[in-house]
């Protein structure tokens, strides 16, 4: 389904968001701020959708099913054409391969065209696609046995030619090879497997997209991932091409681990590829952005702000993408929730005090540079970031709009209490 203009205008906002919006102007006037630069800025940045998220996970498992979910690729393509409309923060799908499998090239771009969306970066599941029992025990990419490297190799080229087919311009490799005991791989004949493998996917890919390779400490092996670190993930991209980077999973580190700083290396090098946004609280990387550790995820655009504007790599060379589990509740709410978060983690960043933190390091002021930082995270940043959505054609309150128009009744209408796609 599609909003019209007029359900759209019926969402306008009130007096108390202007009243908040010129009280922000005066402050922000006041600490030297741009107010409409920082307002192109917020509705400048867009954040992917992965096709994997529109749903309540697998078809045959015994979970709790929203109902009206999208059944193919399309009906995902118009639910992210529902969250462009409400949100105007998502310009773009993220498609797994072969869980979306196009069923009319020509149907699929008509259908993103006329809903102003495009294809972001392709996703292989080398480990969890058809062949995953037979991959379980000793991997994929990195498996012994060649012809079965030659199957995920085999995989991964055919992702690369449905992604050229959609105008996609990347691919996300993740990589859960690895063991569950002592003694049961070699590490440095796996990774050297892992390599050989990158290397021939990389040389298929053309030249004008990008690889990004996940890594995560562990998952679904509990004693040794192949990738487990952003050093190893560097590492084989460095070692692959300029083409390849690495790609930040937030919800999947160990704990306590300085993920900023991690982001700050990686952009030191021009070697970050992109972002997966979640949030964990023990290991799992499933829950919605921002929801556990807020501050953690300001401080991450605290760096990337910075290393954009000191020129260590550019802003538009990373690329943005939600990757959260939508199991027990409405994707589309809990997406809508998402990008809200992240918008205004972003906002905030925005706010800090460039010149005089740069100040602040120098002189070793740590308690001043951490008033700035604080400053910039105690703002309400929401008008803010209402009047970037406004400005860009979206509503005040997304989730108010979605919920009295009463959309996810309309779509269970359409689709069925019982519909969903195929999901690993």
């Amino acid at each position: 389904m599609k909003l019209t203009e007029d359900q759209l205008a019926s969402f306008s906002t009130n007096n108390f968001h202007y009243r908040s919006l010129d009280l922000l102007r005066v402050r922000l006037s006041n600490q030297r701020l741009d107010f409409d630069d920082i307002l192109r800025k917020i509705q400048a940045f867009q954040i992917a959708i992965p096709s994997a998220a529109l749903g309540n996970g697998r078809a045959g498992a015994k979970m709790h099913r929203t109902g009206g979910e999208p059944r193919n690729l399309n009906e995902k393509l118009e639910d992210v054409g529902l969250l462009q409309q409400l949100t105007r923060k998502t310009n773009s799908i993220s498609v797994y391969i072969p869980w979306d499998m196009p069923e009319d090239y020509k149907e699929t771009k008509e259908l993103a065209a006329d809903l102003d969306l495009v294809f972001d970066s392709m996703n292989s599941t080398s480990s969890q696609d058809e062949n995953k029992r037979k991959y379980a025990n000793l991997g994929s990419l990195g498996n012994p046995d060649k012809a079965i490297r030659q199957e995920a190799i085999a995989h991964n080229e055919e992702v690369i030619s449905i992604g050229k087919k959609l105008g996609s311009k990347g691919l996300t490799v993740w990589m859960a090879d690895g063991s569950n005991f002592p003694g049961q791989s070699n590490f440095r004949n796996t990774l050297g497997w892992t390599e050989e493998s990158l290397r021939e996917i990389y040389e298929f890919m053309p030249l004008d997209w990008d690889l990004m390779l996940e890594y995560k400490p562990y998952e679904p092996n509990c004693y040794h991932t192949v990738v487990p670190d952003w050093g190893t993930s560097c590492m084989l991209a460095k070692r692959l091409g300029s083409r390849a980077k690495a790609l930040v999973d937030l919800g999947y580190h160990l704990p306590k681990t300085n993920i900023e700083q991690i982001v700050a290396t990686l952009m030191y090098q021009n070697l970050l590829g992109g972002f997966h946004f979640n949030d964990s609280k023990y290991g799992e990387d499933d829950l919605n952005p921002s929801s556990i550790k807020p501050y953690q995820l300001f401080l991450i655009f605290t760096e990337l702000i910075g290393g954009d504007q000191d020129g260590a790599q550019a802003w538009e060379s990373i690329s943005w993408m939600i990757d959260a589990s939508y199991n027990t509740q409405d994707p589309l709410v809990d997406l809508i929730q998402a990008l809200e978060a992240i918008t205004k983690a972003y906002a905030k960043a925005l706010l800090v005090d460039r010149e005089k933190l740069n100040e602040r390091q120098q002189n070793g002021q740590s308690s001043e540079a951490q008033e700035i930082l604080q400053m910039a995270y105690l703002t309400d940043v929401r008008p803010l970031v209402c009047e970037a959505r406004l400005r860009s054609g979206g509503v005040a309150e997304p989730l108010e709009a979605y919920r009295i128009l009463m959309i996810r009744n309309k779509l269970v209408q359409e689709r069925g209490a019982k519909s969903y796609s195929y999901l690993f």
